[in-house]
């Protein structure tokens, strides 16, 4: 090979490493493509939010969110269906191994219609009214009249972690209503005084009255600083350790201005 001919060659392979470098760089950060989300409902208005910021960040980036369930999030990252699924509660032995990033904290608040006269009650109380011990306000300080309980299907991360924290060993009465996300319990319990439920802290506005549980308010601060006391963890999942554009996504939920959206949007920040 001649000396000419010897040099080209390696100058094609510097021009075919430094491509190489580019597009990788590309991918890694400030790349465009598409990143998937699936899972629970409680996360979902949270991680649409972080997306659209994430977005004003890398335009060319596309962050598609979607509900489902916890239990949905966790089968479909674990099939490869989405990048990102999403958990409100712990993951179980039970669950497939899954890489997990802390996205969020959450309380969950007990709540009622607005016009309901009562304003607290203790965890023993929750747990004996959603248990069926408990029937009729009246046994609780407020109205003569049923109680109507309303709660998250099976298999719900807000279930599950509502059975963790204040049911423990004592199952949900079996003629309560079962209802699919956190929106559905909210829209039920606005438009009836005598129902009770249980939604993500995320879901709190006006149109519902949430509960002090012995006799701490159901706010953002008081599950901060560990007085209230219905509090759990929110999850972003992945297969493996996360690279790429998936890796950038959940850089930003998990960095100062991602964690301020958290704040902002009613979830306790993990910094």
């Amino acid at each position: 090979m001649s000396i000419k001919a010897s040099r080209s060659w390696v100058f094609l392979v510097m021009v075919g490493v430094l491509a190489l470098a580019l597009a990788l760089a590309a991918c890694g950060s400030g790349g465009s493509g598409t990143v998937t989300e699936a899972g629970s409902t409680t996360v979902q208005p949270l991680a649409e939010k972080l997306a659209a910021a994430f977005k004003q960040k890398q335009p060319d980036a596309r962050v598609i969110i979607q509900g489902g369930g916890t239990s949905v999030g966790i089968k479909s990252v674990k099939d490869g269906t989405v990048d990102i699924g999403a958990a409100s509660r712990e993951l179980t032995p039970d669950d497939p191994p899954l890489a997990k990033h802390l996205l969020a904290r959450d309380g969950i608040a007990i709540v009622t219609g607005p016009n309901n006269s009562v304003t607290g009650l203790t965890k023993a109380q929750v747990r004996d009214i959603f248990g069926g011990i408990i029937t009729n306000w009246k046994d609780v300080g407020g109205p003569n009249h049923e109680i109507h309980v309303i709660v998250r299907e099976e298999g719900s991360g807000t279930r599950t972690a509502f059975q963790d924290l204040v049911m423990g060993g004592v199952k949900v009465m079996s003629r309560a209503i079962q209802l699919p996300a956190n929106g559905a319990i909210k829209t039920a319990v606005a438009s009836d005084t005598y129902a009770i439920g249980f939604i993500s802290f995320g879901y709190l506005d006006t149109s519902i009255k949430s509960l002090a549980i012995d006799g701490v308010a159901a706010t953002e601060p008081n599950a901060k600083n560990g007085t209230y006391p219905i509090v759990r963890p929110l999850y972003f999942l992945t297969k493996e350790q996360p690279t790429g554009l998936v890796k950038d996504f959940i850089d930003f939920c998990l960095s100062p201005d991602g964690q301020a959206i958290v704040t902002q949007e009613g979830y306790i920040s993990v910094i």
